[in-house]
């Protein structure tokens, strides 16, 4: 289906320039992150910058066909594409490639598509399509539930490919949810588990178990309006069972390596020798990434001139932690730079989202910042070593065809969205 040349389309310029800004700058530092102190060519196709200038070329012609469908497409397919994609998912249990302990790529030819990073545009699209719709209440709980099917489905399906961070975005769309009317206790009760679970590995579950008794009954009998027994009982069942769960899930359900990479996170190792041996094998990549960042000073080395970049002293350096090289070459200007420009677009995407007439596209454009906000915020949290190695590509940034693929649909969507709020709906 294509638009109608009868009807008018304004495109938002400021977007796209802040999208190709951050794709351009991107490879700039992929091209460092590959270069070892040789002359290089930059078509070189067997290295990372080469190939991710393939993708970048064919992006254009993605973008094409993304502005070239009637936006009404996006909408009245949006199911389609949900199920579609969930089947894309449940695919890789019977032909999927495993990729550094992950079973979440199709080998097609020599290269490789990663489904899992498609399927947020197509979650995006299925809960702006239930919420949108007139019979979807999201203060009602059935509703909610439905919702939280929708988004809970290809979370589950990621998390049983080993594929932890991927499955940790789709907590994105709490924002989302929130925004259309989610009621606040919800936000209550997600800080309450992160900070229940942050205590009870800290400390231990007995301890927190009686700062939760503790800070719930002051609560009852300093807030004006009580609780009633049986809620005053329920929160406190509940704190009990998070306090003393997540050290069961800590211990029994988490891969080791998962294990190492929150205990040393939250300096749970007392053992020195064994801490220090964790540091080598599982804390490398960081203390590498944090030297990098930190050697290049305020104004940075200069291109293709940090020395740690191109002593791959830091491991996969043009993927999960590109940043870094941003950090040496760069310095602190230059990550500025970046992180300006990725506010700047989440903060346009937000603005448009806010103006469009039709219920279905403010929702999705929340939900397109809500992805790029996360994957933002945890591979630069990560890189400077605030939160758990967490395996995230920095969006528009990372090299990768299946990233850059899926962000450009992801926002370009929207783009063709919000280019049709002047037209009827």
């Amino acid at each position: 289906m294509v638009r109608d040349t009868n009807r008018h389309f304004k495109f938002d310029w400021i977007t796209i320039f802040l999208f190709f800004l951050l794709v351009g700058f991107g490879w700039l530092n992929i091209l460092s992150a590959s270069h070892t102190g040789v002359t290089l060519d930059y078509f070189d196709l067997s290295q990372p910058f080469g190939k991710q200038l393939i993708f970048i070329f064919l992006t254009f012609g993605l973008i094409i066909l993304l502005l070239a469908i009637d936006a009404k497409f996006y909408e009245r397919f949006s199911s389609l594409i949900y199920i579609i994609s969930m089947l894309s998912l449940v695919g890789l249990f019977i032909f999927g490639k495993n990729v550094n302990g992950a079973t979440s790529w199709y080998a097609i030819g020599g290269m490789t598509l990663q489904p899992s990073e498609f399927a947020k545009t197509a979650t995006a699209l299925a809960v702006a399509k239930y919420i949108s719709d007139l019979n979807t209440n999201i203060k009602n709980f059935s509703d909610q539930i439905k919702t939280f099917a929708i988004i809970i489905t290809p979370a589950f399906l990621v998390l049983l490919q080993n594929d932890t961070g991927s499955t940790i975005v789709y907590g994105a769309f709490f924002f989302v949810l929130y925004r259309e009317g989610l009621p606040k206790y919800y936000l209550t009760l997600a800080v309450s588990v992160i900070l229940l679970s942050i205590l009870s590995l800290k400390f231990g579950a007995i301890t927190t178990s009686i700062i939760s008794i503790i800070v719930v009954i002051s609560y009852h009998f300093l807030n004006k309006r009580k609780l009633r027994l049986y809620q005053l009982t329920l929160i406190l069942i509940a704190a009990l069972a998070v306090s003393f769960g997540v050290k069961f899930f800590y211990q029994s359900i988490l891969q080791p390596h998962q294990q190492d990479r929150i205990s040393l996170w939250l300096r749970l190792e007392k053992d020195p020798v064994k801490l220090q041996k964790m540091k080598q094998t599982f804390a490398y990549n960081l203390n590498e990434s944090e030297k990098a960042i930190s050697s290049g000073g305020l104004s940075g080395k200069g291109f293709m001139e940090g020395t740690r970049t191109t002593g791959k002293f830091v491991p996969e350096q043009h993927t999960d932690y590109i940043f870094s090289t941003v950090g040496e070459e760069w310095g602190f200007i230059g990550s500025s730079f970046v992180v300006i420009v990725f506010v700047l677009l989440l903060l346009r995407i937000l603005h448009l989202a806010e103006l469009q007439k039709s219920q279905f596209s403010r929702v999705y454009g929340y939900g397109v910042a809500a992805i790029v906000f996360i994957h933002f915020l945890i591979n630069i949290g990560m890189v400077m070593g605030l939160i758990p190695t967490i395996g995230i590509p920095l969006p528009l940034f990372s090299y990768g065809g299946s990233g850059l693929w899926a962000f450009t649909i992801l926002i370009f969507i929207f783009i063709k969205l919000d280019s049709n709020k002047i037209n009827e709906w």
